[in-house]
This record gives structure tokens, C-alpha cells and sequence, in this order.
């Protein structure tokens, strides 16, 4: 089992000292010396005020804010949670990826998803009803652009002729890609284009907020995990080739002093089980004292004994 955690701006307004330098090196680096495996930041470009002062939260640039981190890290795998992928023209993805990945020593996971917030799509210029069908463009670029020379596609909106990108990313044949979504479209993409599966847990109602498939159960969990592995196999790919993320909920809040450690390894043993092989961990956002605080004691209660 490998633990990957997210920058906390989980709210807005936030607090200044999660977006100052310092603060971005703190919670990094003690992400490293607590022994865990990934770090990433969100992606809102352009997130509406409605949607800020209905919980939503602040952000910054995701490839920008990993760059900084890589540069004071050397063991930590970078790993967006998540990039919106039909924000973006693919080719600009592709070099911002092949940019952090060959500066950090390919330490680069791209993890992606569809998006939902149709505000945000709209400020971007993005049709949002085209964004399942940019998605899946996009990551037939990501990948040929990473690995060939002389590309040519025709894409909706854009059309690429004789390109050639370099420098390539350093990892071979090109940085893992993750698909996020809960839905059996997502898996499905996995099966065909991915080498990583990251579901968010959702409950009824952020799951429709969310637009996509609630996941709130073990149960759910362990029919969409068997669900994957039947897509992959039909693929032709092995499913111990594919990671999958998700969050441990067992044993409570790790950022609170009720936390229970004991049921938290119990819950990551189920986890297991059912084969997920990454697990995030989520961090206080109230300031960067506590988010380290919270990732040192998580280390020693948990990673140290998993």
C-alpha cells in the first residue's frame, strides 16, 4: 500500500500560509520524512463564486505548484488530484507533464478527469456537453505526443499536423496515467488508455452534484473494483498491472485526536483485499502547522506500521 496526500486549500477563504512558498515546502517536505509516497494539488482555474460560497474551495495552478515542490523533494511521486483535462488543449498538457516529469527525475503521475462544474467550463471557453468526447481525445494525444514524432490529428478543435514535442518525459514509455470518475465509462477508459484507476468516495447527493455514480459502500467499492478487472482481462491486461486509489474512512479523522490507528490498518488491510494499492489521506486545511502535524503523526501511527 502505497499514501498519497493533497495540498489542504480545502476551503475558501484559506489561509495565506497554505499558498506562500514556505508553506508549500512545510507540508512537502514533511510529507516525504512522514514516509509517504505522493503529493498533488487540485485544479480550478476559474471556479465561480456561487460555488465557493456553497463549500467550495480555492486552488492553485497544479502543474506550477508541483514544479515548487519538486524542486525541495526528492521521493515523492507528483500527482494532481485530479487535472481537468477537457480544460486544456491536450499538446499544452502534454508539456507542461513532460516538463515536470523530466525536471523531477520522472516522478510524474498524470492523474485526470472529466470535470463537472459547468461555470468553470463556460469562463474556459469549454463546451461543457462535449466534455466526455474531449476527455477521450485528449488522452489519445497525451500518449502519442509522449511517445512519437511527426503526429498528426485531427481533433474537434484543433488540427495537428507533423508535430513533434521534445524534450520527452523521462519516464518510459511515457508518466502513468490515472482516470478518475466512479462511473463504469471511467473504468472502461482505464481498461483501454490507463494504468490507474482514482474514484472519489460520494454519497448520494455529491454524487449528483458531482455528475457521476455514488460510491459511498464497500460493497459499491468491491463491484466497480470487479468490474475493472473484468474490463481489463478483456483487454487482454493483467489487473495487478493497474493501480487504484481510494480513501480509508476506518478509524476517523487522522487530523483529530479521536483517530483511531488500529482501525485505520484494519481498514487499510480491507483495502487490500479488495485491491486498492494506493490510499489518499486527507489533511487539515486550517493551517500548515496542523497539516504537519497531522502527516508526522500519521507516519508514526500508520505508514510505519502498514
Amino acid at each position: 500500500m502505497r499514501f498519497a496526500v493533497t495540498h489542504p486549500m480545502v476551503s475558501h477563504p484559506y489561509d495565506p500560509e497554505l499558498v506562500s512558498g514556505p508553506g508549500i515546502i512545510a507540508v512537502a517536505s514533511a510529507a516525504e520524512s512522514a514516509g509517504f509516497h505522493g503529493f498533488g494539488f487540485t485544479d480550478h482555474p476559474a471556479p465561480s463564486q456561487r460555488w465557493l460560497e456553497a463549500g467550495g474551495h480555492d486552488a492553485l495552478d497544479p502543474f506550477v505548484a508541483m514544479g515548487f515542490a519538486a524542486a525541495r523533494t526528492t521521493t515523492l511521486r507528483l500527482i494532481p488530484n485530479i487535472v481537468v483535462l477537457p480544460y486544456r488543449n491536450p499538446f499544452i498538457v502534454a508539456k507542461a507533464g513532460a516538463t515536470l516529469d523530466l525536471l523531477s527525475g520522472g516522478r510524474f503521475t498524470l492523474a485526470v478527469g472529466a470535470g463537472y462544474l459547468k461555470g468553470e467550463f463556460a469562463a474556459l471557453g469549454v463546451d461543457h456537453a462535449e466534455r466526455n468526447d474531449l476527455f477521450d481525445e485528449a488522452l489519445d494525444v497525451l500518449k502519442a505526443i509522449w511517445t512519437g514524432d511527426d503526429l498528426s490529428f485531427e481533433g474537434r478543435h484543433f488540427s495537428a499536423r507533423g508535430i513533434t514535442a521534445h524534450p520527452r518525459p523521462l519516464a518510459e514509455p511515457h508518466p502513468p496515467i490515472w482516470i478518475g470518475g466512479n462511473s463504469a465509462r471511467a473504468r472502461q477508459r482505464v481498461a483501454d488508455r490507463g494504468q490507474g484507476w482514482c474514484p472519489f468516495p460520494a454519497p448520494a447527493g455529491l454524487a449528483q452534484t458531482a455528475r457521476t455514480v455514488a460510491l459511498d459502500t464497500p460493497a459499491k467499492l468491491d463491484a466497480a473494483i470487479d468490474d475493472l478487472c473484468r474490463r481489463l482481462e478483456a483487454a487482454g491486461r493483467d489487473p495487478e498491472s493497474v493501480d487504484i486509489a481510494f480513501s480509508n474512512p476506518a478509524g476517523g479523522n487522522p487530523a483529530t485526536d479521536a483517530f483511531g490507528a488500529d482501525a485505520h490498518l484494519a481498514g487499510l488491510d480491507r483495502l487490500a483485499e479488495l485491491g486498492v494499492t494506493w490510499v489518499h489521506v486527507g489533511l487539515p486545511g486550517d493551517n500548515v502547522a496542523h497539516a504537519v502535524e497531522t502527516l508526522q503523526r500519521y507516519g508514526e501511527d500508520v505508514i510505519a506500521r502498514a
